[in-house]
């Protein structure tokens, strides 16, 4: 029997993230005054995404409780169309991105923090935010694969959509920082190290003229092309990792099982 009920953890992870959005939105941050506001930031979209995910579970977990022992039909079609899209949801973006944000955010970091979180966001994000944003995810959408068995789409439809959401973005969210560093310039000093731009990729930068990494402004057009290309097929491979590791998983979980209520022979 498990320590703690996964519809309490899927609650309590809820609560995690809503608390994560709330203080994230309520520092006084110049980029979220820019153009495309926090939806520029894959960070942020996939926070949305986490805290939409973890409401559908326990949207289902609650309906799951309100029609056990009901004989209405119509109550348990509504509740499997419910873990069909918290299934999908889980399967499309709640993995993949997850893992995405994860991984990419703290190989770039070490690699050379000022590419993806600048020193000057210490002045405003703390540490604890900033590993609720980059961390948590991880292990949250682990214990979450790991406690709830979830049917995953066929391979081509999940794979397209995954690459619908990854084109989507790049198309969206190349932008500006100029604006950001003049404004926290005049929020915390010129003693800071100066900055060119700030995450946003492509109708941004069409808006703005500007990139929003500095490493794609070296990049020329092909080269770029190669890049984005780059950044969807690993997306699509941490979908691909995501259906194999719930297989084995539960795969795993079904052999235990079964070997259990096999009768012992003398």
């Amino acid at each position: 029997m498990a320590l703690v009920p996964c519809q309490v953890l899927r609650a309590a992870i809820l609560l995690s993230y809503c608390s994560i959005l709330c203080n994230y939105k309520a520092i006084d941050m110049p980029a979220h005054q820019t153009y495309g506001g926090s939806w520029k930031f894959l960070t942020f979209i996939d926070l949305v995404i986490q805290a939409v995910f973890f409401g559908i579970c326990v949207l289902t977990d609650l309906s799951s409780l309100l029609t056990k022992g009901n004989d209405s039909q119509e109550q348990e079609r509504q509740l499997k169309k419910l873990i069909s899209l918290r299934d999908w949801v889980m399967a499309v973006l709640a993995f993949p991105v997850g893992v995405f944000v994860v991984t990419m955010f703290w190989s770039i970091y070490i690699y050379d923090r000022e590419l993806v979180y600048p020193k000057l966001l210490d002045n405003f994000i703390p540490a604890w935010l900033n590993h609720g944003m980059h961390t948590t995810v991880l292990p949250f959408v682990l214990i979450e694969m790991r406690t709830t068995h979830h049917q995953y789409p066929s391979r081509s439809c999940g794979l397209a959509a995954v690459c619908t959401f990854a084109v989507g973005y790049i198309l969206w969210s190349e932008g500006k920082r100029f604006t950001f560093l003049k404004r926290a310039q005049q929020l915390t000093g010129p003693s800071l190290s100066p900055l060119s731009t700030f995450p946003r990729v492509c109708w941004i930068h069409h808006v703005t003229g500007v990139w929003v990494y500095p490493l794609l402004e070296h990049l020329s057009p092909g080269v770029k092309i190669i890049f984005f290309t780059a950044v969807t097929i690993i997306i699509n491979i941490f979908y691909l990792v995501g259906e194999v590791l719930n297989n084995y998983i539960w795969d795993t979980q079904k052999c235990i099982e079964e070997g259990k209520e096999k009768p012992k022979l003398d």
